[in-house]
């Protein structure tokens, strides 16, 4: 079963609480994971800002029906079901949704500040039940901006000349921490007598290992199957090496993927177009952040109970 969406949960969360008694948000979890008997994955999964997909819609449709009056925190990380939350979960044919919380005058103050500070440029509070919660919405969005970063910083990649992007894969891994402070700890092997090893990068600081690179520029709609990984992995015994990167604009096929994990004796690890990209956005090589956004949430330690 799918995770439900965060307005999806209220009857769930009313139902599961409607005895009175104060639930942690440990136990509201643990127990909406099984009323929708969600597997170990499912409850893993996290939105591109690294929140628990099932743990945030929880606590957007926690501070909703808390905002409508239906529910109330007695205690710091707990919640406990209101008479008013009572009055509604006891009605069998009420569908409890952001129109029925709308009703509460509470949740329509609450509904309209959010669209003020829409309009002034802030973040937006859902309004209707066909909508992502606001966490839901930001990665969502966050998730399109960078796929179309990604995009981009390929088609400038396929702009540029043949040898840029040899040098491009070898200034990446420094960047990510390869080699250290070494001297010379990336090199690009010339163009002829390199036995089809294109670059070489010290895997420690100390220089005591290397990673044999092989950069292809191709297009990023073709595929790299098994014959050019073989290849690849005869270049590195060639070499002596034990290390491996194959780094491709274009994608890599099953096939290949499957043989590089056969070896043994040497590693072989594989990074395609999609997954590079990436990895210049996460490192800021070939791309200037030029906005930043924080979600915070309240500080456990700062409000603790004191006894």
């Amino acid at each position: 079963m799918s995770i439900p969406k965060y307005n999806e949960l209220y009857r769930p969360i009313l139902e599961y609480i409607r005895d009175g008694r104060p639930r942690t948000t440990a136990e509201l979890e643990e127990g909406l994971a099984k009323r929708f008997s969600l597997t170990d994955a499912e409850r893993q999964e996290r939105l591109a800002g690294g929140t628990l997909t099932f743990c945030s819609r929880i606590g957007w449709a926690r501070t909703y029906l808390k905002k409508a009056g239906l529910v109330t925190s007695p205690k710091r990380g707990t919640v406990q079901i209101t008479p008013e939350g009572k009055a509604a979960v006891d009605d069998d044919g009420l569908h409890i949704d952001n129109a029925y919380l709308a009703t509460f005058p509470s949740f329509a103050e609450f509904q309209k500040g959010g669209q003020a500070a829409t309009s002034a440029g802030t973040a937006p509070t859902a309004a209707t039940d066909d909508e992502d919660s606001p966490q839901d919405s930001l990665d969502r969005a966050y998730a399109r901006i960078r796929q179309t970063l990604v995009e981009d910083v390929l088609a400038e990649i396929m702009r540029q000349p043949p040898v840029f992007f040899e040098q491009l894969v070898v200034r990446l891994l420094q960047v990510m921490g390869y080699g250290g402070s070494l001297e010379n700890a990336g090199i690009v092997t010339r163009a002829s007598g390199d036995e089809g090893i294109d670059g070489i990068v010290k895997q420690d600081k100390l220089g005591f290992d290397q990673i044999s690179i092989q950069a292809k520029r191709w297009d990023t709609s073709a595929s790299v199957g098994r014959p050019d990984i073989q290849k690849f992995v005869g270049a590195l015994a060639g070499q002596g090496a034990t290390r491996g990167l194959f780094v491709t604009t274009a994608r890599f096929s099953e096939e290949a993927y499957a043989y590089a994990r056969k070896q043994h004796t040497t590693k072989i690890v594989l990074v395609d177009g999609q997954t590079l990209a990436g990895l210049m956005i996460d490192h800021n090589l070939g791309v200037t952040p030029i906005a930043r956004y924080e979600i915070k949430r309240i500080d456990s330690d700062f409000f603790a109970d004191t006894e």
